[in-house]
């Protein structure tokens, strides 16, 4: 029996008077990616930062391993990787200085595993530059890296394949495939073709509103829906994306 990592009840969430999120439930069981899909502005980001503490909700409760995402913020972010969709590092320091720097945070040594990493991402040789001078490209492989390094019970994605190349994307997937394993997954995206190349099960979010969860054999069965025929062109990708969705799928 696969045990339940986060539960969210009742959730609510309001920027001004606008519904950011409104009445969301969902239950995510431990060795599971979850792809939290819809168009931009549908909450998926606010999801992510309430689950993490990042933000309180205005009613409602999550739970992340046993922790309360209010009282327990901290407990959660210790056991958690995160990989916003705006990527911020210090620039002022080297790559391979912000990860130790993210070590030292987590209290841990795995200086191995870094190298192992930025080898793996095709990064190493730029190790000791700084920051400032990396492509959007490599920065996002050191915002992965600083999230994998501690092996979290829970990773949060935002987009996290922005600005990768079609070989990193797959390297990226096969390492939170075997994550999974051990661990939760939730990877948000507003492209429906991703979703299907990377994850078990399916959130879709529109307007602040959970309007079905299903699992990837599911999709073809409501894609034939006609009341969300307009939705699913929300998120369907066009060709910009079918290289990267063809090297994920193989």
């Amino acid at each position: 029996m696969r045990n339940l990592s986060i539960e969210i009840v009742n959730l609510n969430k309001r920027f001004n008077e606008n519904f950011a999120l409104k009445n969301i439930n969902l239950q995510i069981f431990e060795g599971e990616i979850l792809g939290l899909l819809g168009p931009n502005g549908s909450g998926k980001s606010t999801l992510l930062k309430l689950i993490l503490g990042m933000i309180k909700p205005d009613s409602g409760r999550i739970t992340v391993y046993g922790y309360d995402s209010v009282k327990d913020s901290l407990k959660i972010r210790k056991i958690s990787g995160y990989v916003p969709e705006d990527v911020r590092l210090y620039e002022f320091l080297t790559g391979i200085e912000y990860l130790e720097f993210i070590c030292k945070i987590y209290e841990i040594d795995n200086t191995n595993l870094i190298y192992d990493y930025l080898k793996i991402f095709e990064i190493y040789d730029k190790k000791d530059e700084m920051i400032a001078s990396y492509s959007l490209g490599m920065k996002r492989k050191i915002a992965i890296i600083a999230a994998l390094i501690h092996k979290p019970k829970l990773l949060l994605l935002d987009e996290p394949l922005n600005g990768l190349d079609p070989k990193s994307a797959r390297i990226f997937k096969d390492i939170i495939l075997n994550l999974k394993k051990t661990s939760t997954i939730i990877f948000s995206t507003h492209i429906l073709e991703i979703a299907q190349a990377i994850c078990d099960k399916i959130a879709i979010l529109d307007k602040g509103q959970l309007i079905n969860m299903v699992s990837i054999n599911e999709i073809l069965e409501i894609s034939k829906n006609k009341s969300l025929e307009e939705y699913f062109l929300k998120i369907t990708g066009g060709d910009e994306i079918k290289n990267l969705v063809e090297v994920l799928l193989k």
